[in-house]
This record gives structure tokens, C-alpha cells and sequence, in this order.
């Protein structure tokens, strides 16, 4: 009982955790675009994108499970997983607003593919949180929570109606 009351203590709340998911994410995002930009030079972006949403994953989702949601230890494979998926999304994202970038300006500029890029990388975060904090790594807070917070029950009797006899005893 007392592992799952540290545990409990230990989730941070939404506000706090998207904070961290800010910082931590939004840091590895940040310079995982200028990774992109620069990869890009040499490889198609696409490839580029691939690699980099690899690499700075594999690297979020560690931090996530150490410091965003408490999870105090490394990221699970099924962890991993998971976050693999919302990443998959992510980069579809990703992909999708640069496809749609390069069909609407003929020869965008290096800080118009930034913006964009980042613009639709933190449409993705934004719902890469949900999913992180409501799939991913809910599930030791939620078992914590019921753990450290036992249902009590009351029972009550029905009492049999009264007879005649009864009846006429209280009066």
C-alpha cells in the first residue's frame, strides 16, 4: 500500500506533466527539426524525417517515462510501442503539412519549412500528450489509484413488515 500512495504522490498533475511534456518534447522537437533541415540536404526529407522521428522518439519517450509522467525508471517496450504509434501519427503530420507546403509555394524559403514543420509538429504534440497521458503511462496511476484507494461498502438490513401482532402492540 505504501508503494502504490509514493506512486500516486509521485504522478504529477496534468498541469505539471504538460509542463514537463513542453519542455522535454518540445526541447528534443526543437532540435530535432534543425536535425531534419540538415539530414535533409543530403537525403530526401522524407527519409530525413523518418530517421530523425526515430532517433528523438526513442529519446522523448525515455524522458517522458523518467520525468514528464513519474513513471520513475525506463519506458517499458510496450511503452515504447505505444509512443512508437503516436509518433507514427506525428509524422504523417508532419509529412502531410510539408506535402501540402510544397503544392502551395513553389520554392518555400529554410524559415517558411520551419514554421510550417513546427507548426504542425505541435498540432501533434498537443495530441501526443493526450494519448501519452491517457494511454501510455495511465496505467500505473490508475492501478495506484484504486490501490491506494479502498472501496467501502455498507450493507443494509431490510427489516420484515410488520404483522398484526405488531400492530396492535403499538397501539
Amino acid at each position: 500500500m505504501e508503494t502504490a500512495q509514493s506512486q500516486q504522490q509521485a504522478a504529477p498533475g496534468a498541469f505539471t506533466a504538460f509542463a514537463r511534456f513542453v519542455l522535454c518534447g518540445g526541447g528534443v522537437g526543437l532540435a530535432s527539426s534543425f536535425a531534419v533541415a540538415a539530414l535533409a540536404s543530403w537525403i530526401p526529407w522524407a527519409l530525413a524525417n523518418a530517421l530523425i522521428t526515430v532517433v528523438s522518439t526513442l529519446l522523448a519517450t525515455e524522458l517522458h517515462a523518467r520525468f514528464t509522467f513519474g513513471a520513475r525508471g525506463r519506458a517499458t517496450r510496450r511503452q515504447h510501442a505505444q509512443s512508437a504509434g503516436s509518433a507514427a501519427a506525428a509524422y504523417a503530420v508532419t509529412c502531410l503539412a510539408m506535402f501540402v507546403l510544397q503544392q502551395l509555394v513553389a520554392a518555400p524559403g529554410a524559415v517558411l519549412e520551419q514554421v510550417v514543420y513546427l507548426s504542425a509538429s505541435a498540432l501533434a504534440g498537443v495530441a501526443r500528450f493526450a494519448v501519452l497521458r491517457l494511454v501510455v503511462f495511465a496505467r500505473g496511476r490508475s492501478q495506484a489509484t484504486t490501490t491506494a484507494l479502498p472501496v467501502q461498502t455498507t450493507v443494509a438490513r431490510a427489516s420484515a413488515p410488520a404483522g398484526p401482532a405488531e400492530l396492535c402492540r403499538a397501539a
